[in-house]
């Protein structure tokens, strides 16, 4: 195939965790499989059994293992009857590696704007993690309660991540650069009893104080007992009241006078995380996440579909308010060396990540497809740096452009394994990924995750096989949210997930599968092109206008129009560049010939910059309620929101 891009080695197809897994599965009489889709349907038909060969492969650590069967199936894809009677604690798992092996060797290295690099070891880690962890209990933190985090992606995030969860309390977090409101419209809701607060941070090479953001949440909820203050900004003020990282591990060491730290032993389904949903469209949804599988479904992903070692370094570039933190935090299953990166990746110029990835030899790469997009579109060449060391690059958050992967095979390395992934705060996790035993297609992600039954489906509810559909998974897994919190009855969680098909979960892609398994990602359903009653994905348009070097983004939204609904292009020109007739013949002819002619604009509209979440996606349904003149709930979760109001400004009634 002309579109291969990369074909598995003899390493890959024989040394990778993947084929060790398989070799094991044989070993221990659980089926022989020739190729992955063979395994794909043993996973997702025998449930049980392969569940608890993840459990029993990734070797969780429990006080009392789970009773058999692990899984019983019930009436109701929403029944959670997983692994009855198991104890165990998510935080011990993570930290597994800080007592065995050397406890000195490197665990977490931090690089950021302000501090440059620094870095822990196991053995520090456990001891920062043990100071914290006393610390929440001297203030009374029991299982159950909540401690918020409003902080980058820092040491002091997973060191408090991990003394919570040790504990059975449950974590949410948000990225500093969340304004106050939409802070407030998060923690407000699952009423901490702890607050962890950086006094500010550095983006850019620019300085954002946070001193008078704490007061204001503090103000705002009420439920805060406890303030600690991360001084990522050194010499910052101190709210009253609150404490000093520094000082509340010392405070939390002499409270434990010598004691070891006890590791809360909960059910598979205790609650760890409270994520959130982007909020773009009303106030974000508080999802619940428990334990177990958080933990499965991501040693799964990590060490088998990311295939990440205990001496591989792994960096994923987000921020403690996107789902791929989470993700990050569990890198520490596999005993690999986290980098943590907190700062602007493409300051001083587009190459400063880049330079990171060299320097600390990174083999598991992790970013957004905007990053990857953004890079090649500024002609940075990767390549030229000593990348001799990386294996891996996962892209998320929005659908990879095949241009993109051919920049990544030509300028940063031909030989690399290139996991476009797929799934979703929803589920902390992904339905779609890669393997590193199957090729690399240009355009398309590799394969459906191991124990995820997913497929495509059309309006009656039938699947459908290299057809465009909506991405639905058919069975439970353990991954699935426990439920929204303070939902107590499920209708919202309902509501969300299950009223589009009878008992099967609706995600919100469209998507198009082939026989194999691979996929395609044409963006969110719910903001699905409808022009003459025909179904458009927005990637479909991106992968076509990204062709136009005139263009150095675009936002496409259907408008409704006329008793019908108009296809809206916005487009953010490049430098130099003016939106004119050719221009606009140049973007329509591209559709016209490589898509359709339903995928012609029928209004191309030139915009000074394109919404975004902070999480890097475009936000089309916040586009088109600034084009609909309806007000925008929720500005704080957009990353640019005067993007929003150069749109609302335009005269949108012209033919």
């Amino acid at each position: 195939m002309a579109d291969v891009l990369r074909t598995p080695s003899s390493e890959d197809l024989n040394h990778s965790n993947m084929a060790k897994y398989m070799a094991w599965l044989k070993e221990n009489g659980l089926g022989e499989y020739p190729e992955y889709p063979a395994l794909h349907q043993w996973s997702v038909t025998e449930t049980a059994s392969f569940w608890q060969s993840i459990w029993d492969y990734t070797g969780v650590k429990a006080s009392v293992e789970p009773q058999q069967p692990v899984f019983k199936a019930g009436a109701s894809i929403q029944d959670r009857p997983w692994f009855p009677e198991a104890k165990f604690n998510f935080a011990e798992n993570l930290l597994r590696f800080a007592q065995k092996g050397d406890p000195d060797r490197t665990a977490i290295t931090f690089i950021s704007e302000v501090s440059g690099t620094q870095s822990l070891s196991w053995s520090e880690l456990y001891g920062q993690v043990k100071a914290f962890a006393f610390f929440l209990k001297k203030h009374k933190v029991q299982p159950g309660d909540r401690v918020a985090a409003y902080i980058g992606n820092t040491p002091e995030a997973l060191i408090a991540m991990l003394a919570t969860t040790s504990l059975g309390a449950v974590w949410s977090s948000a990225s500093p650069d969340f304004g106050t409101a939409g802070v407030v419209d998060r923690f407000g809701q699952v009423e901490p009893k702890v607050l962890l607060a950086a006094n500010g941070y550095k983006y850019g090479g620019k300085i954002f104080e946070r001193t008078e953001a704490i007061y204001e949440i503090r103000k705002a909820i009420q439920s805060i007992e406890a303030t600690v203050v991360v001084p990522s900004l050194p010499g910052g003020e101190v709210p009253e009241g609150a404490l000093m990282w520094d000082r509340a591990l010392a405070s939390g060491d002499q409270f434990a006078q010598g004691s070891e730290l006890a590791f809360f032993q909960g059910d598979f389904d205790h609650p760890i995380y409270i994520l959130f949903s982007s909020g773009t469209t009303g106030k974000p949804k508080c999802i619940v996440h428990g334990a177990g599988g958080t933990l499965l479904q991501h040693s799964k992903e990590l060490l088998l579909h990311g295939n990440i070692r205990e001496d591989s370094v792994f960096l994923y570039f987000t921020t403690t308010g996107w789902m791929m933190w989470n993700w990050l935090a569990s890198g520490l299953v596999t005993g690999a060396r986290l980098v943590l990166f907190d700062g602007n990746p493409g300051y001083p110029d587009m190459m400063a990540l880049w330079r990171v990835i060299a320097e600390e030899q990174v083999t598991h790469f992790g970013t957004s497809a905007k990053f990857i997009s953004s890079s090649r579109m500024q002609g940075v060449e990767p390549g030229q740096l000593d990348l001799s060391k990386l294996d891996t690059i996962f892209s998320t958050g929005s659908p990879l452009m095949p241009e993109d992967y051919d920049w990544i095979f030509h300028h940063v390395g031909d030989q690399l394994h290139l996991a476009s992934i797929s799934g979703g705060t929803d589920i902390v996790s992904c339905f779609v990924g890669g393997n590193p035993m199957l090729p690399v297609v240009k355009g398309r992600i590799q394969c459906k995750g191991l124990g995820m039954d997913v497929k495509a489906f059309n309006d009656a509810g039938e699947e459908v096989i290299n057809e465009r559909g909506e991405l639905v998974c058919t069975t439970p897994a353990p991954s699935m949210p426990i439920g929204f919190w303070r939902d107590e009855e499920g209708q919202r969680y309902r509501s969300a997930y299950f009223e589009r098909f009878e008992n099967v979960w609706a995600h919100g892609d469209f998507v198009e599968f082939d026989e194999q398994g691979s996929c395609i990602i044409y963006g969110r359903s719910d903001s699905t092109l409808n022009p003459g009653g025909v179904r458009i994905g927005t990637a479909e348009v991106y992968r076509q206008v990204e062709k136009v070097s005139e263009v150095a983004d675009s936002i496409v939204v259907g408008q409704p129009w006329q008793d019908d609904v108009r296809v809206v292009l916005l487009v953010k020109m490049a430098a130099d560049q003016t939106l004119n007739d050719d221009i606009q013949r140049t973007i329509r002819q591209t559709l016209k010939l490589n898509a359709s002619p339903r995928h012609v604009p029928a209004l191309i509209v030139a915009v000074p910059d394109i919404p975004y979440t902070r999480s890097g996606k475009k936000v089309e349904l916040a586009a088109l309620k600034a084009i609909q003149g309806e007000e925008i709930d929720n500005l704080g979760a957009i990353a640019n929101p005067e993007s929003l109001d150069a749109i609302a400004n335009m005269d949108w009634h012209q033919s």
